[in-house]
């Protein structure tokens, strides 16, 4: 009878706790998902801010959805004018409701802010804005200096820079060419049977990149850097499939095929970038450090950094601070430059006057010899045709950051908890900035300069802006530079017939069909 009463007691009690949890899910869900999105509309209507009307549960998911379908359902014609395209929920609302203007994403306002002072501001400002977190289980993808806010962030920027600084570039210039050497070797085996062969560019330079961050990140070790390059590439894709199901609330915690896959590259990853760690804090110990590789570098600031410190904690990293940054890099530097040196080639061969004047120039001041440091800065033209690749093809189509206190622009006030979308294509793409030629290339607009190509220069943000501009642009041009200068000194290319001009992006604006291009020896 005891037994019986101390059982039915525990039920009892579990069944009260799990009721309990249940209620103050439900009450957290409801505030999130009908309560506070229907305060903040009516915050922003007062004010005058047009958007569309928030819809329970998921917003504009749902049209937003369906407006990408139609849009993506068919390649464009060979058309600059891709904005309409690779966010069409996004292009809808400016249109519709102006530079600033809302929509929502799940219950999350996002804000729409297109005028170059507002974004100036926010990219700016330190005490009323951060990054957005995103589901927990994101990070297990990377962390590091992206990520972080406040004096860590402070400290991890200033060592992030020292790294990437030009005379440490400069020590990793051979590293860029011997990568070149070999992309240009393989092309020259591929024609060895004929006058022209096709080739799909974009994974030829996604292994171009793999290859350059691997062994600038870890020297002779980057046969273990592919394995993590590798790694991080499927990790991106489990990202990007979760930050579609972040409306379903807690989706992150729940124990997925894909979630547990996240869990088990993250382990598989940290412990190859743990092992180089701990292999290189010997070499220091025996005072052999490496200094000719971003690990090298990344420990050698670290390592000067602290000796300088007086033991501060908050200038000192941890084995865990430089794994997260090496992941980072991969990510951050792998996509940024492909995309560039793959749409680069596109546009190219779109317009071919531009080839044979890029071509030109390469070999004027090159000749056929390999290009150093100094001679790549003297490739204005190169740059000038970067720039307008950067413009019309950004990397990123918007960035986001969040309120966490109230945020006055202008005559209008933002609250905390609010979304602020910054639409970096739009902005690219729009007439009042650029011109009436906004949609064509024509790299003559930055034939003085990035700061005097457009009527306002801040709406120009391929690498973001601010403080935390991305601190490896220079590493990114520097390497697609010496690229596309050694592919110019030996071949010519064009558009081949399979290819379809199809721009879509899933985190970053990819050729969705491949890049399919006739190559040939000059």
């Amino acid at each position: 009878m005891g037994a019986k009463l101390e059982a039915g007691m525990v039920s009892y009690v579990v069944g009260l706790f799990v009721s309990s949890m249940l209620a103050i899910w439900t009450v957290k869900f409801l505030f999130r998902a009908w309560f506070r999105p229907r305060q903040l509309e009516r915050v922003l209507r007062a004010q005058g801010i047009r958007g569309t009307s928030y819809r329970f549960p998921l917003g504009d998911i749902k049209e937003a959805m369906h407006l990408e379908k139609e849009a993506q359902s068919k390649p464009m014609n060979l058309s600059h004018d891709i904005a309409p395209r690779l966010d069409p929920m996004l292009h809808y609302a400016i249109e519709k409701y102006g530079r600033i203007s809302f929509y929502w994403f799940g219950s999350d306002l996002r804000v729409i802010l297109m005028e170059p002072e507002w974004v100036k501001e926010v990219l700016s400002n330190k005490f009323a804005i951060k990054k957005p977190t995103g589901p927990s289980i994101i990070k297990l993808y990377a962390q590091g200096v992206a990520t972080y806010e406040g004096k860590k962030w402070a400290t991890h920027r200033r060592i992030i820079n020292t790294s990437f600084q030009l005379e440490k570039l400069k020590i990793m210039q051979s590293t860029f060419l011997a990568c070149c050497d070999d992309l240009v070797k393989k092309w020259s085996d591929l024609l060895s049977s004929g006058e022209s062969c096709e080739v799909d560019i974009q994974p030829e330079f996604q292994k171009f990149s793999g290859d350059v961050i691997s062994r600038t990140a870890f020297g002779s070790n980057y046969e273990q850097g592919r394995r993590i390059f590798e790694l991080q590439k499927e990790q991106a894709r489990l990202v990007i499939d979760i930050i579609k199901c972040t409306y379903i609330p807690g989706y992150s915690f729940l124990p997925t095929k894909k979630n547990r896959r996240m869990k088990e590259i993250y382990k598989e990853v940290n412990s190859i970038l743990r092992k180089m760690i701990e292999h290189r804090e010997q070499a220091m110990r025996r005072g052999h450090l490496r200094s000719n590789d971003l690990l090298g570098l990344l420990m050698e600031s670290i390592q000067s950094d602290s000796s300088n410190s007086e033991g501060s904690i908050e200038t000192k990293l941890t084995t865990e601070d430089v794994i997260e940054e090496c992941k980072l890099f991969y990510i951050a530097g792998y996509e940024t430059t492909s995309l560039l040196l793959t749409w680069t080639l596109v546009v190219l061969s779109m317009h071919p006057m531009w080839q044979v004047r890029a071509r030109n120039e390469v070999l004027e001041i090159l000749g056929e010899s390999r290009p150093s440091f100094d001679s790549l800065s003297k490739l204005k033209i190169v740059t000038m045709i970067f720039y307008e690749v950067l413009r019309l093809y950004p990397s990123l189509v918007f960035m986001i950051r969040e309120t966490f206190k109230p945020l006055k622009l202008g005559d209008f006030t933002l609250p905390a908890g609010v979304q602020l979308v910054l639409p970096v294509l739009d902005m690219h793409h729009n007439p009042d900035f650029w011109g009436p030629d906004v949609n064509e290339f024509n790299p003559n607009r930055f034939s003085e300069g990035v700061m005097k190509a457009s009527k306002i220069p801040q709406v120009f943000l391929p690498f973001g802006g601010g403080p935390r501009v991305c601190p490896g642009q220079n590493f990114a041009m520097i390497e697609a530079k010496a690229c596309l200068a050694r592919i110019l000194q030996h071949f010519s290319f064009e558009l081949s017939p399979s290819y379809a001009h199809a721009p879509h992006t899933v985190h970053h604006v990819n050729p969705k069909f491949g890049a399919q291009l006739i190559i040939r020896r000059i």
